[in-house]
């Protein structure tokens, strides 16, 4: 079974280059999610949110702030399966915080159908592309992050300008991946 993995900030919702979303009114959905999530929904067994939060390991927010955060964000763009989120700082190194596949394997342990070589990883940055290369998932770059296509074109399997785009173009753009 396949599962769709999204990243939150720049996937989904407005990326705030040098800060974090720290409350419900800082987050701005970017045009077309619900859209494209309403067409994942529909070729995907599984979708899952996976987002590094180190506002919180920052002392920025809370773990309620998250919570209200992610309860706007749902009220937006309807249902998903779950949201994973590591709280952890980028200097801790932590398994659970993308690039490093902790998410992921949560995922495998909570939702023990899905297969990370069938399923495909949404981001817009090298640490999304990284975490799903390294998950063994097809990835995925949406937006304009040059410095990606860049430094790391080999790790990105398809890349799309918006998650819109992404769904819209599911059988073509992905062909040789075994979806349901």
């Amino acid at each position: 079974m396949s599962a769709l993995f999204l990243d939150r900030d720049g996937v989904l919702n407005v990326l705030r280059p040098n800060d974090y979303v720290k409350s419900p009114d800082e987050l701005v959905m970017l045009p077309g999610v619900k859209e494209a999530l309403d067409i994942c929904r529909r070729r995907f067994s599984h979708l899952f949110i996976v987002t590094n939060q180190q506002g919180i390991g920052k002392g920025l927010m809370t773990e309620a702030d998250l919570e209200a955060i992610h309860r706007k964000l749902l009220e937006a763009v309807g249902p998903v399966d779950r949201i994973y989120h590591c709280p952890d700082l980028e200097r801790s190194h932590s398994f659970r915080r993308k690039p490093n596949i902790g998410m992921a394997l949560q995922a495998r342990r909570d939702y023990p159908d899905i297969r990370l070589k069938d399923s495909v990883m949404v981001g817009d940055s090298k640490t999304d592309i990284l975490f799903g290369r390294r998950a063994g998932m097809t990835t995925v770059l949406v937006g304009c992050n040059s410095t990606v296509a860049t430094d790391a074109p080999h790790l990105v399997d398809y890349r799309f300008p918006t998650l819109l785009d992404f769904a819209q173009n599911l059988p073509k753009g992905l062909q040789n991946t075994n979806f349901a």
